[in-house]
């Protein structure tokens, strides 16, 4: 009994130690990451090269998401409004769940499975095959020419496809209740343009601002990592730094979804 005990408490000693040194290893590497950003040389090409990955390719999964996302959303808002005669008010709803929360958080979640998922395989088998080493030999900077240009363009591209998601998601829940539903269309739009303030548009921006730079940030990390925190190398040891990756960015952006949100209400 002693002895399971024992046994339990060190398990539970050590995955604390694992988590601490694992958040420590993530700070230092973002601290190294955004250091370069003073250096003289400025990896241009390669950031354009990864806006394309990031952003332009990702454009079809946000349109088509951010419509449905947005004719969900107008079909139970409208169930409910309907019954206490105020479906007027279907835009405003619409438009102000997407812009300030469900835009950010959808779009973020797309890159999440898309981009983030990706970039991890990829960093953590250049890990693998030592090309972080061979770098290093060369006297060239990895993260000036490897983990910068993913991280700015990540910065970038997260606000831009967010804003894509928030207009066709606003469009899909036109067709729901002007279209559908036989709801005014002045009412609709007014409804909407009267609702939306700066402030809620300034939210979404910050929050998907935020959320770029935390999923660059893990899932580069993770795989940059992946020859201290996987016990195994090759696949399997790539396929876990991914599904990890993947966890973690995803319930570190909702943590910090709430954060933003209860500061900027």
């Amino acid at each position: 009994m002693l002895s399971r005990l024992k046994q339990m408490i060190e398990k539970m000693g050590k995955s604390a130690v694992d988590s601490i040194e694992s958040a420590g290893r993530l700070a230092v590497f973002l601290g190294y990451t955004l250091s370069r950003l003073w250096l003289f040389r400025f990896p241009l090409q390669e950031v354009i090269k990864h806006l394309q990955f990031i952003g332009a390719r990702t454009v079809p999964l946000i349109l088509v998401s951010g419509l449905f996302t947005g004719m969900v959303i107008a079909l139970q808002f409208y169930d409910t409004l309907i019954r206490f005669g105020s479906v007027e008010l279907l835009g405003a709803a619409v438009a102000m769940s997407l812009i300030r929360e469900l835009g950010p958080v959808m779009a973020a979640l797309m890159v999440i499975a898309r981009v983030g998922s990706a970039t991890c395989a990829e960093i953590g088998i250049m890990r693998n095959e030592q090309q972080f080493d061979a770098l290093d030999c060369m006297a060239i900077d990895s993260y000036h020419y490897v983990i910068l240009p993913r991280l700015i363009a990540g910065i970038i591209s997260v606000p831009l496809l967010t804003a894509m998601f928030d207009v066709f998601g606003i469009g899909g829940g036109y067709v729901v209740g002007v279209l559908i539903h036989g709801v005014s269309e002045g009412a609709y739009l007014i409804g909407m343009a009267d609702t939306i303030v700066w402030n809620d548009v300034w939210m979404g921006i910050v929050k998907s601002t935020i959320f770029g730079l935390l999923i660059l940030w893990i899932c580069m990390a993770k795989g940059f990592f992946l020859h201290i925190e996987q016990k195994f190398s090759g696949a399997e040891g790539v396929s876990n730094a991914t599904t990890q990756a993947v966890v973690l960015s995803a319930l570190l952006m909702l943590f910090v979804d709430y954060i933003v949100s209860s500061l900027m209400l």
